[in-house]
């Protein structure tokens, strides 16, 4: 089981996210219920009802999951990084320069599902799998420390965030 991680562990921009989290929760648990609800909560949209977006300049619903699973990859990616060892500093990213550059509105909904599953296929892989010296290691990912258990925990509450959103500001309005 993968310890809740302390305020140190990460940045306090990750703070709303950990938090946002049951507190005894189980993360691997609570990540591969979540891939469930990511498929029932956006399985029941249609491909035109994907290209919505709840006001000008806000991303649209293919654009969001696709910044899920863009997200999820480099916080997994940073997990792997530091569980091996990596001493250098792992660089951030520009989530809006990301989402510009994909061209998710390009695609369709059931594509980017299907990848979510993936990416969270691999994503339980790969933090079911660390032993409990790699969970604790500590690196450093866009200039702040950051342990492999915090970043576990971020992916959830990343996703956990954005799907409030897609409850309260998109669905909502379809």
């Amino acid at each position: 089981m993968i310890s809740k991680p302390q305020p140190g562990e990460y940045n306090d921009y990750y703070h709303k996210y950990i938090e946002s989290l049951p507190a005894q929760a189980d993360i691997l648990d609570f990540l591969q219920k979540q891939r469930q609800d990511v498929v029932q909560l956006l399985g029941r949209v249609s491909e035109p009802e994907a290209d919505f977006a709840y006001e000008p300049g806000k991303w649209s619903i293919k654009e969001l999951l696709g910044h899920m699973n863009d997200t999820e990859r480099i916080m997994s990616y940073r997990a792997l990084c530091i569980a091996r060892g990596e001493q250098s500093a792992l660089p951030g990213f520009d989530e809006n320069v990301y989402v510009t550059n994909a061209y998710f509105k390009e695609r369709t909904l059931s594509g980017l599902l299907a990848e979510h599953q993936i990416v969270r296929e691999a994503t339980l892989a790969l933090f079911d799998t660390l032993p409990a010296p790699a969970i604790s290691r500590i690196g450093n990912a866009n200039g702040s420390p950051v342990s492999v258990a915090a970043l576990a925990f971020i992916i959830a509450g990343h996703e956990r965030h954005h799907l409030n959103i897609l409850k309260e500001r998109y669905l909502v309005k379809l």
